[in-house]
């Protein structure tokens, strides 16, 4: 079998495709683009022939109904939309109200537990950066949301008079002095850095208090970042949300 995978995120869209058991073909465009240009300029980038789609959607009702219309037109396929489930693929899923929790979320703890089996802090860092928690009976004890890299530094500049609007830069380093900026711009970008790396080890820690020491798995626009400037080692799965579809496309109850 072979599918077209979609994670559709608020800043951007990531595809994929499974074939023999891989995800294959991978690209990604902004949703900027698509807003400009159309959702022309995404289909003009993927497969026409294949199986089924199957598909990860945080970006609204109306988008999805929107990218049903052409990409079941462009494949002559419905497209299939995950769901957060309440248990599902090894994992338990911790809210109360179990359709509540983002489906990005549920779908990269899926393609977490899938690779590893074992205690876990699933990180995405995009728009916002998610930390949610697996024990190692697949459990999900919950997680955190806090404001991405980017959302932090628009929100201080757009909050206050005298801090310039600053962009975040590429690759962090291991040099631990560095969070101390030498001017404004370093001192925000530092600052908004540490936010988040510092509330994913606190999280780490308190993990491994109450299980074996969990395993860190990054994915994201800005999991290289923190994978740069953690203490502890990590996983970085780019295509972790990808992984998990394919996972739940291949092993569905």
């Amino acid at each position: 079998m072979s599918a077209l995978l979609l994670d559709v995120g608020n800043s951007r869209l990531k595809w994929g495709v499974l074939d023999d058991g891989e995800v294959r073909r991978t690209g990604h465009i902004s949703q900027d683009d698509i807003r400009q240009q159309g959702l022309s300029v995404l289909t003009t980038r993927l497969p026409r022939r294949v199986d089924a789609v199957y598909a990860s959607n945080v970006a609204g009702t109306s988008f999805a109904t929107r990218l049903s219309g052409v990409i079941g037109m462009h494949c002559n396929l419905d497209v299939r939309f995950a769901r957060s489930e309440k248990r599902g693929w090894g994992v338990t899923n911790s809210y109360r109200q179990f359709r509540r929790l983002g489906v990005d979320r549920w779908v990269a703890m899926i393609g977490a537990w899938a690779e590893v089996g074992s205690a876990c802090l699933v990180v995405d860092a995009g728009t916002a950066v998610t930390i949610d928690a697996i024990d190692r009976e697949g459990v999900h004890l919950g997680g955190q949301i806090i404001p991405g890299m980017e959302t932090m530094l628009n929100a201080l500049s757009s909050a206050t008079s005298d801090i310039p609007l600053v962009k975040a830069s590429g690759k962090s380093t291991k040099d631990p002095l560095k969070m101390f900026g030498r001017n404004t711009s370093a001192a925000v970008r530092e600052g908004a850095e540490n936010a988040i790396t510092g509330a994913v080890e606190r999280a780490y820690r308190t993990l491994s208090a109450s299980t074996r020491k969990p395993i860190i798995v990054l994915t994201g626009g800005g999991a290289s970042r923190i994978l740069g400037a953690l203490e502890q080692p990590a996983l970085h799965r780019p295509n972790l949300v990808l992984s998990g579809l394919a996972h739940m496309l291949e092993n569905d109850p």
